[in-house]
């Protein structure tokens, strides 16, 4: 079973964006997409004032608590995606289970 993900440390406006993309893979908005992207400098071009004082923060959420299949880059986003999130993760996890 995977472990729980705390999104809480990310800013309010931006939970929903990154759970629905995280656990059913539905594509996030622009600033989502280019942080689990990892562009920093595009990131910080799309964030609103809120998420450019709480970059620290959303950074920490990537490195602690999002898959790290889930971010890096655009084509891990896609393939990501294209498993419908952590519900291909779990899928997998009852059929080898």
């Amino acid at each position: 079973m995977p472990r729980e993900i705390n999104y809480s440390i990310l800013p309010e406006h931006i939970r929903g964006g990154a759970k629905r993309y995280i656990e059913d893979g539905i594509p996030p908005g622009d600033f989502l997409q280019a942080v689990f992207e990892d562009k920093l400098v595009t990131s910080f071009a799309l964030a609103d004032e809120t998420n450019i004082e709480r970059m620290f923060d959303i950074a920490k959420f990537l490195y602690n608590e999002a898959p790290l299949d889930c971010r890096g880059s655009k084509e891990n986003m896609e393939t990501w995606i294209g498993h419908k999130g952590l519900k291909w993760e779990t899928k997998g996890e009852k059929d080898n289970g």
